[in-house]
């Protein structure tokens, strides 16, 4: 998993509140396995019409925005079913990090797992990000994951919080293979161990 530590990238606003799952990656999506190709497909109910072409109004679709990494969002974002899917289509799409006052649980931790930063913030401050967003490619934002700042583009810093295990996983880009592995020299020397007191095992 890709390290994340200090992020300047463009912040596209999505002011919708209650932004499930299914509208981040529809279920007709969900056959692979792959974390890779579903970016093209993120929110794909919002971003095309029936006939596949994009609808120009949609936030992503707009210029100044295609290559946004970073989310500011309504309320409840990532509520629904429970589909790693919606951060591997974030993440294949180019999104590191998204901000919100609130997430669902199950999408909050996929989200870690995944390299995303969902990062919770009081209304007033998401509110003061969302108009910085709407500013467009000129106005990037700026995430300091040690120092835990959002800094908007006229340089307010806004604080969070986050949890310190996953905050290290984060920074030194580790899933859950990845930690595990982080232990491989015990779980070597547990093994040797065991095959010299039970043999048989």
């Amino acid at each position: 998993m890709e390290k994340f530590d200090k992020l300047s990238g463009i912040a596209a606003p999505m002011p919708l509140v209650n932004i499930d799952t299914d509208m981040i990656i529809p279920k007709v999506f969900l056959k692979t396995i792959k974390r890779s190709g579903l970016g093209v497909n993120l929110f794909d109910e919002m971003r095309y019409d029936r006939d596949g072409n994009e609808i120009p109004d949609f936030v992503l679709n707009k210029p100044a925005y295609r290559e946004a990494q970073i989310l500011v969002a309504g309320d409840n974002f990532g509520c629904g079913s429970s589909r790693e899917h919606a951060p591997w289509a974030l993440a294949d799409f180019g999104i590191k990090a998204v901000i919100s006052t609130s997430f669902a649980d199950i999408f909050f931790n996929n989200c870690f797992k995944n390299g995303i930063l969902p990062i919770v913030l009081p209304q007033e401050q998401v509110d003061a990000l969302m108009k910085d967003a709407e500013k467009g490619a000129n106005a990037r934002m700026e995430i300091d994951l040690e120092a835990q700042t959002v800094t908007s583009s006229d340089g307010d810093v806004f604080h969070f919080e986050v949890d310190p295990h996953r905050k290290h996983c984060l920074l030194n880009g580790l899933d859950d293979i990845g930690l595990t592995l982080e232990k491989s020299a015990s779980i070597d020397a547990f093994e040797k161990k065991m095959a010299l007191e039970r043999p048989w095992v």
